[in-house]
């Protein structure tokens, strides 16, 4: 950023006038003493008509936040062309809306300043551009306990099953719901997305709790894609799952309704 105003003649506080920010603010981010937020980044690459180079480094920054064992993932989902995932306990990142994902994101690490829990908050919501871009196939199964653990509160939790529906009607995505009496499943390990690559190795990614795990071995990701096809056998219709999650929804309000109603 500081090579690039320098190009353009401008002092940090020229800089700052034309972002709407204090001169302190540039010399601060110039120096890495402070990370960038997003639109602030968006504004300073046109200003300075960085031609979306400022943005890729903005999501290079982002991806910090992530810890090591899933970069390789992040870098490796950019570039597939379909995406099978499982969601056994929460909504997956993709599908999350932001109040879901910052509920979530306290949850699992409650020591950490809020500060960085909104770091993460924008960094999985700018994954979500992978649906609305050059998008590939996506897969989404979800067991049915998901769509009636109240993460957030009822609020959140009707908020996104909206956005559930709103997802499943794209062209490219099927969503479908895993039956509470199911029982025992092929993916009671935890959560399971398999990229597939076309002509190249496909990969899978199992994650639990506190840690994930690439792996890129063919036999170990065709037997993880096995277990996938069983889950897809065992789930409900994507006609029957919409079905179940309108359902799920519903009964979020009617019980909103019947507690403001007791109020």
């Amino acid at each position: 950023m500081r090579k690039l105003r320098i190009k353009a003649g401008w002092t940090q506080r020229d800089l700052g006038e034309r972002v709407h920010v204090v001169s302190s603010r540039i010399a601060q981010i110039e120096l890495a003493t402070e990370k960038v937020p997003e639109n602030l980044s968006d504004a300073l690459d046109e200003a300075l008509k960085a031609d979306g180079d400022l943005c890729d480094l903005w999501w290079h920054m982002v991806r910090e936040t992530y810890p090591n064992w899933s970069r390789r993932f992040m870098e490796l989902e950019l570039k597939a062309i379909s995406r099978h995932e499982f969601g056994p306990v929460i909504v997956p990142g993709l599908l999350q809306t932001e109040a879901y994902a910052r509920a979530v994101l306290r949850a699992g690490r409650p020591n950490d300043a809020a500060d960085l829990i909104e770091e993460r908050v924008a960094a999985r919501l700018k994954r979500q551009t992978i649906l609305h871009g050059p998008t590939p196939l996506c897969w989404f199964i979800l067991e049915e306990t998901v769509l009636q653990r109240p993460v957030g509160g009822a609020n959140a939790l009707r908020e996104q099953l909206q956005r559930l529906l709103k997802v499943a009607q794209l062209p490219h995505v099927t969503m479908q719901v895993l039956p509470l009496d199911t029982g025992a499943h092929a993916a009671l390990g935890g959560d399971l997305t398999i990229l597939g690559f076309g002509n190249g190795p496909n990969a899978a990614y199992v994650e639990g709790s506190y840690r994930g795990q690439l792996v890129e071995q063919a036999e170990d990701v065709a037997e993880f894609g096995y277990a996938y096809d069983l889950l897809q056998a065992q789930a409900l219709t994507p006609e029957a799952s919409l079905a179940v999650i309108q359902s799920a929804m519903e009964d979020v309000r009617d019980e909103q309704a019947s507690s403001a109603g007791r109020g």
